[in-house]
């Protein structure tokens, strides 16, 4: 179901910005094995996975953070990552460089295993590709048994049954990019393994630039690039670190309540919400305020 909260025009959008983990793609047990190895190897407790996933959205450093001082247990939202390993040894110098190792060790497992078992979300490839070609009919995927798209070559933009849609009922199309807090080499290295890559003017990750989402020099930087307009750019995501940042950058937002952090979007709501990746297509492409 499409929700509005804050009214705007979706024709007028030019410019998609589409959050990667639990927006595009399901990366949730890879990222839950790779965390509880970075576990097991420093001889910490392991995790419950949806207690890892309440972790993803601001960056692989905040994640190791959070999960080496968890024991077991979500943390306190109140009290910062940062703060609670500190609490954990006498010497700043020593958790620092401990917490260094750990990092180091999460990065390497997950360059390893980051395409174990990630998919990407059922309907967006047909989404992805209805948008790039201004199609308002979304062709139908076909199934898929895990309940995730397979990636055929009729997801693409240039596949028949989408240029056939096309010409009967073509609209302006978008420019699109993904804007992670991942560090950008695996969001790329995703992206391109999963078929996706070129959908996507610039995929960039957490250490892109200076700062991450929430701040919006990513966002900001992604305008000047297209020059396309603030009111006129939509960021898509899974989590209020999203919505944030589309403040930040006086962009729109939508929430997706399909991906990791689906509670962050009640604390934090979006201008749009949709439950589905088929709704975004609905939303840009057919919906009318």
């Amino acid at each position: 179901m499409i929700r509005f909260l804050r009214r705007f025009d979706p024709r007028s959008i030019r410019l998609l910005i589409f959050d990667l983990d639990g927006t595009l793609i399901d990366s949730r047990l890879d990222l839950v094995h790779s965390v509880n190895a970075t576990l097991r190897h420093f001889a910490r407790p392991e995790l419950n996975g949806a207690v890892i996933a309440s972790y993803v959205g601001d960056g692989a450093p905040t994640l190791v953070r959070r999960a080496l001082i968890a024991d077991g247990e979500a943390l306190d939202p109140a009290v910062s990552a940062e703060s609670a390993l500190a609490s954990t040894t006498t010497d700043p110098a020593d958790h620092e460089a401990f917490f260094r190792s750990a990092l180091d060790y999460f990065l390497g497992y997950y360059r390893l295993h980051k395409l174990d078992h990630t998919t990407v979300y059922d309907g967006i490839p047909e989404t992805l590709a209805a948008l790039a070609n201004g199609v308002a009919h979304i062709p139908a995927a076909p199934s898929a048994p895990s309940g995730h798209a397979e990636i055929a070559p009729a997801a693409g933009p240039g596949s028949p049954s989408v240029q056939a849609a096309a010409r009967h009922d073509a609209r302006p199309a978008r420019l699109m990019a993904v804007l992670s807090n991942k560090p950008v080499r695996p969001s790329q290295d995703i992206v391109k393994a999963l078929g996706l890559a070129d959908f996507f003017v610039r995929i960039y990750g957490g250490n892109s630039f200076a700062t991450k989402k929430p701040d919006p020099l990513g966002a900001r930087t992604l305008l000047e690039e297209t020059g396309v307009p603030a009111g006129q750019a939509l960021i898509i995501g899974d989590s209020s670190v999203d919505v944030l940042t589309a403040r930040n950058a006086g962009i729109w937002s939508c929430g997706v309540t399909y991906g990791f952090a689906p509670h962050s979007l009640e604390e934090v709501p979006p201008d749009v919400a949709v439950d589905a990746p088929r709704e975004l297509g609905e939303l840009l492409l057919r919906f009318s305020v």
